[in-house]
């Protein structure tokens, strides 16, 4: 078995804090978002520190905005930085994008022009950040709804660039890929062939929906089947990938998450059967 496989996990919600310690369900391991918790005190930590006393954990951020043309945030970093020698996560991730210019905020996730230039410079910033850190980072694949005239490869070609010049990992968004290609008409399945399988250390699924015919990660729907489709190609195509499913909108009642979560059970155990990476 793949030394950092985790199994299947969810994204731990407020919502459901308290379902996690009355029922302690059967989860193999909780993503949280780091910026939750980078604070002093109060209910977010008390309940973060007795999870974590049951269940592995991994950190995922929104704000490192790596992709900025911007000096790093050395405040945000010291802050990560503490927050995982509380946690002790299994590993860290946030976007390979950038979430705003000139100092603001824009609360989104911005895709880079894929160019020579923007995989040095992104390169150079990871390396930055995982020494701060003193430890590898995952970068995830963001959902994209405009491309570059500028752009000279593949999204896919971009990301395994800056992972193998940064040295750094991968966490691949299933629904996010399959969100992209709809945008932007590319073989999903492409895309997954285009990255490196040792570069992949965790996979997301969540819900999308459609708005004037564009695809949206809106994060508030049941995977749909499609992605499960695609989910499954991935399996094939990596192996044992510790898998999880993010709802950050409409969220559901716990036991409902948790039988999505079988869903994917279901569909990756019986392709792990044998597989080189178990």
């Amino acid at each position: 078995m793949n030394e950092h496989y985790l199994g299947f996990g969810l994204g731990l919600r407020r919502d459901h804090y308290q379902a996690v310690l009355d029922q302690r369900p059967a989860v193999d391991w909780f993503e949280i978002l780091s910026e939750n918790y980078m604070v002093a005190g109060g209910k977010p930590l008390y309940f973060l520190d007795r999870i974590r006393a049951d269940y592995p954990m991994v950190m995922h951020g929104v704000s490192l905005s790596i992709g900025s043309t911007e000096a790093l945030d050395v405040g945000y970093l010291r802050d990560l930085r503490g927050l995982a020698a509380r946690v002790q996560p299994r590993w860290i991730s946030d976007h390979l994008c950038f979430t705003g210019v000139q100092q603001q905020n824009l609360h989104d996730l911005l895709p880079l022009p894929y160019t020579e230039e923007a995989i040095a410079h992104v390169a150079d910033r990871v390396t930055q950040v995982q020494d701060f850190l003193g430890r590898q980072i995952l970068l995830e694949n963001v959902s994209s709804y405009i491309t570059y005239r500028h752009s000279t490869i593949s999204e896919w070609e971009f990301l395994t660039a800056v992972a193998e010049r940064a040295d750094c990992l991968i966490l691949l968004d299933i629904n996010n890929v399959y969100v992209s290609s709809r945008n932007h008409a590319f073989d999903p399945t492409r895309y997954l062939h285009g990255v490196p399988a040792p570069r992949v250390r965790q996979f997301h699924l969540a819900g999308h929906t459609y708005q004037d015919h564009i695809a949206v990660d809106t994060h508030d729907q049941p995977v749909l089947d499609d992605v499960w489709k695609l989910y499954a190609e991935a399996v094939q195509r990596f192996g044992a990938i510790s898998t999880m499913i993010e709802r950050d909108d409409n969220i559901p009642e716990l036991p409902e998450l948790l039988s999505e979560l079988e869903i994917a059970r279901g569909i990756a155990k019986p392709l792990l059967v044998g597989d080189a990476h178990e």
